[in-house]
């Protein structure tokens, strides 16, 4: 009996000592309890890759939509809370593996860089990231009769993941 009452006892005290002080980030938000209202207007391009800026700027968007409350602008103005802005840098396709029989690229690798910043109205810096790289891997089709092009769907499927990892950067605290 006194070792269930002393095992009872060690259970009791471990249930009521205080949390060691580790907690999660997620919930708190960075962004202050003033913004409402984010302006995300057109990414910039700077490389020489057919509309990906239009293809980020709206997953960033879709992404903000559809995860907080905050009203979304599309340009830029004194209405705005904040201003959102961001600047293609580098987008690259590079082969990653062959098929041995042809000696054509198998998979290949999307890879885009980007300078992502929030600055709310009055000037100050909320986010900021200067050199952001995502990367996607895709098949290439094999086939010369039924090839299809698949670094257009790579690239919406790299779009989505910077847009989930653009929004949670900016509204968690990790």
């Amino acid at each position: 009996m006194k070792t269930y009452l002393a095992s009872f006892a060690a259970l009791l005290a471990f249930w009521l000592t205080p949390a060691c002080g580790y907690h999660t980030s997620a919930r708190s938000a960075r962004l202050p309890e003033n913004i409402h209202t984010i302006a995300v207007p057109a990414f910039i391009n700077q490389t020489r890759s057919y509309r990906v800026e239009q293809t980020l700027t709206a997953a960033v968007v879709r992404e903000f939509v559809s995860r907080t409350k905050f009203r979304i602008q599309n340009q830029a103005t004194m209405d705005a809370d904040a201003t959102l802005r961001g600047t293609v840098l580098l987008t690259q396709l590079a082969p990653l593996t062959y098929d041995s029989q042809t000696g054509r690229a198998s998979t290949a690798l999307v890879t885009v860089t980007m300078r992502v910043s929030l600055v709310d109205r009055n000037g100050a810096l909320l986010f900021d990231n200067p050199s952001w790289t995502f990367r996607e891997q895709y098949q290439v089709s094999r086939e010369l009769s039924s090839f299809f092009e698949e670094d257009t769907p790579a690239l919406d499927r790299l779009s989505r993941d910077v847009a989930r990892t653009l929004v949670s950067s900016i509204l968690e605290a990790y």
